[in-house]
């Protein structure tokens, strides 16, 4: 499935992997979450060579293995690949490596029946986890980066703003490390009974005019940790006054837009920590694969659409809605 231009996808035949690194091991894809960069990308909100193989939520099953994978293992694909060398990597945050590159933008991904992956990028799948489960669990990782970044402890007030995927995965997770109370906002009811059942002790309807002065009173005038997952503008604006002085705003939503009115001043007078966690470390993805092959997290109800090859270009057409969570291609 290949994004010749913005808005243009063709499904069509291209040339087999190129020869294999020595560290390479060709991958057969089964399935490929959709998530917002990709649609991003197809729009063309952020911009990549064309023609581009979208799709970095992969999970796949070893064709050509090594001594350390053989053939047949399911695999879950980090997507950061990364150099080893610079500065960052050697302080072990290949997360934001001076070189790095991402499977699906960069350069080509998983929609498309094989890809060639370094094998330091591939991690086992217990059998427990069905196919179309396992792209998720890259996106958890990178929501236990950002949570980690924010040393988010056992009794700390979070809010999360914004219950798409990642929200939703971010209150479970907060709910996991023992976080109270936490509340969730969003405009969807079917999202916040989501977020009931999996961890929220407060939801709030984000079209509430009150809802702010809701969520600050169940925090006790501001939580300690308020995460946006939105990515605009205006929710990181409305995060900044939801914490408390002396708190921390986890800016993990995605933000294209370049300009917007934005609280400056309680930004200043409230001394918050402001974090802007990208992608995930490794260690994250291995922690991430463990509380969903132990199932502390439960990443099932986040799966609302399951579709082939004919149906990506609609879906990433229709963008977000209301109760589309995450959608998977399932390839092979």
């Amino acid at each position: 499935m290949v994004l010749e231009r913005p808005g243009r996808l063709e499904l069509r035949p291209i040339d087999a992997p190129p020869t294999l690194d020595p560290h390479d091991v060709l991958v057969g894809v089964r399935a490929v979450g959709l998530c917002g960069t990709d649609h991003s990308i197809f729009t063309g909100a952020i911009p990549v060579e064309h023609p581009r193989v979208l799709g970095h939520e992969i999970v796949g099953e070893v064709i050509g293995g090594d001594r350390t994978l053989t053939a047949g293992t399911r695999v879950l694909v980090d997507p950061n690949l990364v150099c080893g060398r610079c500065l960052r990597c050697l302080e072990e945050r290949e997360n934001i490596c001076a070189r790095a590159r991402l499977v699906g933008r960069d350069c080509d991904g998983g929609l498309q029946e094989r890809v060639a992956l370094p094998r330091a990028n591939l991690h086992p799948v217990p059998d427990g986890v069905p196919d179309h489960v396992v792209p998720a669990i890259q996106m958890l990782s990178t929501c236990l980066h950002g949570q980690r970044l924010a040393r988010l402890d056992e009794g700390a007030s979070v809010i999360v703003v914004g219950l798409g995927v990642t929200g939703l995965m971010h209150v479970q997770l907060a709910s996991v490390r023992g976080a109270a109370p936490i509340v969730g906002i969003t405009r969807s009811p079917r999202k916040r009974e989501i977020a009931i059942a999996t961890g929220a002790d407060v939801v709030l309807d984000a079209t509430d005019p009150d809802a702010i002065d809701r969520a600050l009173e169940a925090t006790g005038g501001g939580a300690d940790v308020v995460i946006e997952c939105a990515g605009t503008v205006a929710t990181l604006g409305v995060a900044v006054r939801l914490a408390r002085p002396g708190g921390q705003v986890v800016a993990y939503g995605t933000i294209t837009e370049r300009e917007g009115a934005f609280p400056f001043y309680d930004l200043y007078y409230k001394e918050l920590d402001v974090l802007s966690p990208r992608a995930a470390t490794s260690h994250d993805v291995v922690e991430a694969l463990d509380a969903v092959t132990s199932d502390r997290i439960n990443l099932e109800p986040l799966i609302t659409h399951r579709i082939g090859f004919d149906d990506v270009a609609s879906a990433l057409r229709v963008g977000p809605e209301p109760d589309r969570l995450k959608t998977v291609v399932e390839v092979g």
